[in-house]
């Protein structure tokens, strides 16, 4: 048996690893040799069984003392160094495969009880509100399907109690062992019961309005409570008022998800309302008070005098709520100048005095601007 390869090599760990870690290890390499796995190996095969040969015997703690005391010889009968266990045709000393293969093999866990209560699933639904309604708060109605629990017979699925039975080929389990010959040894895994089909009871007079499953599809109508502050795709959870759960579970949950229609006036980033305000060029001149739009009213805002378009102002406070506190995000306004256009032929005779007359009476930006070029041209 020296031509054996040490099995803690095969497993690929060392000797002081525990019984999780030898059973984390087998999964992994029996997953990455399975045959069924790898088609094309012609390695494969091998490589698997001797996979499931080593983990025989480190998942034994007898088998397990012998090997670390007397290497392979102490497994041979013939060697005369151990006990000896013999092959490993006949199953691998009784193991449960379908725990080992369950992970990847879509077989259950042993003892797995397949009608064990389960809770039921979520629901999202999508409500739209206005940009207002976002940031003030507000009630909405919604309707939705959800699967709820049978009032007639509670979600038992018969008409009477005394209708229902358990299984007598699961015996209330929901599931059945299966035992395979292979060419490792006889293999078992579990499947759900065909019989019962995995509920671990047999109906013999179903309920009439759920059909024997203990859950009908109704339409639910709902008051949904949007609070203040909350911004686009914002979640909403409604414990419980989801679809009903499977063998007695528990309620699943319905998440409302927030939509915001835009607005014709601000932009919102946040808690921070954001917009325009058209002036003229005689208000970014001369200064000016504006009226600022907020989401409550307009307020004043004196702009100073000389003020260049594109230059943004804040109004603390004048933005939205921040959720379940009393704080508030800010307003930030932008004014730009609107050109006029179409202008009588007086106005742009008096725009023409008007510019004269600051070029003589403003040593202006322009002016200075001007000059460089001049300057630029005359040093070539």
């Amino acid at each position: 048996m020296t031509d054996k390869r040490d099995y803690y090599e095969v497993l690929g760990i060392d000797k002081s690893a525990d019984d999780d870690k030898i059973k984390k290890a087998y999964r992994q390499m029996a997953k990455k040799y399975h045959p069924d796995m790898n088609p094309g190996d012609k390695d494969a095969e091998s490589k698997f069984k001797e996979v499931n040969e080593a983990y025989a015997v480190l998942s034994d703690p007898e088998k397990k003392q012998i090997y670390d005391q007397y290497g392979h010889d102490g497994l041979d009968p013939t060697s005369g160094a151990g006990q000896g266990f013999g092959g490993f045709g006949g199953g691998f000393g009784g193991m449960d495969f379908g725990d080992i293969f369950g992970s990847f093999f879509g077989g259950g866990s042993r003892g797995e009880r397949r009608n064990a209560p389960r809770r039921g699933d979520d629901i999202t639904y999508r409500v739209t509100v206005t940009f207002e309604e976002a940031a003030f708060g507000c009630s909405k109605t919604v309707e939705y399907k959800r699967i709820e629990t049978c009032s007639e017979c509670s979600g038992k699925g018969a008409k009477n109690a005394n209708d229902v039975e358990t299984c007598s080929r699961c015996k209330g389990s929901g599931t059945v062992t299966v035992t395979q010959r292979t060419m490792f040894g006889m293999m078992q895994s579990q499947k759900t019961c065909d019989s019962c089909k995995g509920r671990g009871k047999i109906i013999k007079n179903p309920c009439g309005n759920c059909r024997g499953t203990g859950n009908v599809k109704v339409l639910k109508k709902l008051d949904v409570n949007i609070p203040a502050g909350v911004d686009e795709g914002g979640r909403i959870c409604l414990r419980g008022q989801g679809n009903a759960g499977i063998n007695g579970g528990g309620y699943g949950d319905l998440y409302i998800i927030v939509s915001l229609r835009p607005h014709d006036i601000f932009e919102r980033n946040g808690n921070d309302l954001y917009c325009e305000i058209p002036v003229s060029y005689a208000e970014l001149t001369l200064g000016a008070e504006l009226d600022i739009p907020t989401l409550s009213g307009t307020v004043k805002y004196t702009i100073p005098e000389g003020t260049q378009s594109g230059t943004q102002f804040v109004i603390k406070g004048k933005g939205v709520v921040y959720y379940n506190t009393k704080n508030y995000g800010n307003l930030y306004f932008t004014v730009v100048m609107e050109t006029p256009k179409n202008l009588s032929s007086e106005a742009k005779e008096a725009l023409r005095k008007f510019d004269t007359l600051c070029k003589t009476s403003n040593y202006s930006k322009k002016q200075r601007f001007a000059e460089k070029i001049t300057n630029l041209f005359k040093k070539k």
